[in-house]
C-alpha cells in the first residue's frame, strides 16, 4: 500500500509518522515548508504542488487535480493528511475514496474547521482534544476512527492548548493509522 502525506507546515506530524516507521512513499505540499526537508531527511520524494494565493481567481478543482496527480505518480492508495491546510475538492475523495485521513485539533464534531483551537477557548469549553477522521468532501465530517481529550487549563492561549494538542496528535495519529492499514 502506498501512502502519501499532505503536508503545509512545519512537519512535525509528518516527523512523527516517519518515527512510528510508517512507509511514506511521497510527501506533497502546497507551499514551500519545513515538511519538505523531513521528507527528504527520510529519503522520501517530496514535490510542491503551489496553491498560490486563495481568493476568486483560485481554482480549488485545478489545484486538487494537481495534488492528485502527484500522488498517483508514486502510486498512493491512503493519502494521510499532515496539517494540510487546504481544503479539496471531491476528486480526491473520488480517487482514494475512505482512504484519505486527517487530524484536526478539536473533539469533532465540535469546532470543526481552520479556528478550532481559538473557538474551543472562545467557548471557554473545560476539554477539548484531537480526532483522527476519514476525510469527505465536507470539511471535518467523516467518520471518526480515535479521538482523545485534552484540557482546557487557566490560562491558556491559543498557542499553550494547541502545543499540548499537537502533543497528542503526534502519537494518537501515527497509532491510528497503523490501525487503519493492518485493517
Amino acid at each position: 500500500m502506498g501512502i502519501g502525506v499532505l503536508a503545509s507546515g512545519s512537519g512535525t506530524i509528518l516527523a512523527a509518522i516517519l518515527e512510528a516507521g510508517i512507509p511514506v512513499d511521497v510527501v506533497v505540499v502546497d507551499r514551500p515548508c519545513r515538511a519538505t526537508e523531513i521528507a527528504q531527511a527520510a529519503g522520501v520524494p517530496a514535490e510542491t504542488v503551489e496553491r498560490g494565493p486563495l481568493g476568486p481567481t483560485f481554482d480549488r478543482l485545478a489545484f486538487t487535480d494537481d495534488i492528485v496527480d502527484a500522488l498517483r505518480r508514486h502510486d498512493v492508495d491512503t493519502v494521510v493528511m499532515a496539517g494540510f491546510m487546504t481544503v479539496l475538492e471531491k476528486p480526491i475523495f473520488d480517487t482514494f475514496p475512505g482512504r484519505v485521513l486527517n487530524t484536526h485539533p478539536a473533539l469533532l464534531p465540535a469546532f470543526r474547521g481552520a479556528h478550532a483551537v481559538e473557538e474551543a477557548l472562545a467557548a471557554q469549553v473545560k476539554i477539548t482534544g484531537c480526532t483522527v477522521h476519514v476525510a469527505t468532501p465536507e470539511v471535518d465530517a467523516g467518520p471518526i476512527l480515535a479521538q482523545e481529550a485534552v484540557p482546557v487549563l487557566p490560562g491558556d492561549t491559543a498557542d499553550s492548548l494547541h502545543e499540548r494538542i499537537k502533543a497528542v496528535e503526534r502519537r494518537l495519529y501515527p497509532q491510528t493509522i497503523k490501525e487503519f492499514l493492518a485493517r
